[in-house]
């Protein structure tokens, strides 16, 4: 069975697991397969909106589309992500991802 064969069966089987999820999520944008990491990471912040590495994460995801020309909203959409995920950690007080979260931000002009 293959890397991703193997993450999606076990993404199937733990949707209460986030962990499982997000490596689902990254394997597809590693393979370059945009819409379908797009489509895991939504699914994960909406299934596990506390998992606070999905949201840097899906932003950098988005920035790529945007560059890509994909998706005009997509920046936008980063942003948004990016502002959720600041909003998230800041109240589980991980400042260390706040500020990776708000470097992206800044980042996008």
């Amino acid at each position: 069975m293959d890397r991703l064969a193997m993450l999606e069966q076990i993404a199937k089987t733990k949707l209460d697991d986030p962990f499982p999820q997000y490596g689902l999520a990254m394997e597809y944008k590693k393979l370059g397969r945009l819409a379908e990491a797009r489509q895991a990471f939504a699914a994960l912040v909406e299934r596990h909106a506390s998992y606070i590495p999905a949201y840097l994460m899906y932003g950098n995801l988005l920035e790529a589309v945007a560059a890509a020309g994909e998706d005009e909203g997509a920046k936008a959409e980063a942003a948004s992500m990016y502002e959720r995920g600041i909003e998230v950690a800041s109240a589980a007080m991980d400042e260390h991802a706040v500020s990776e979260l708000r470097a992206a931000r800044d980042a996008l002009g």
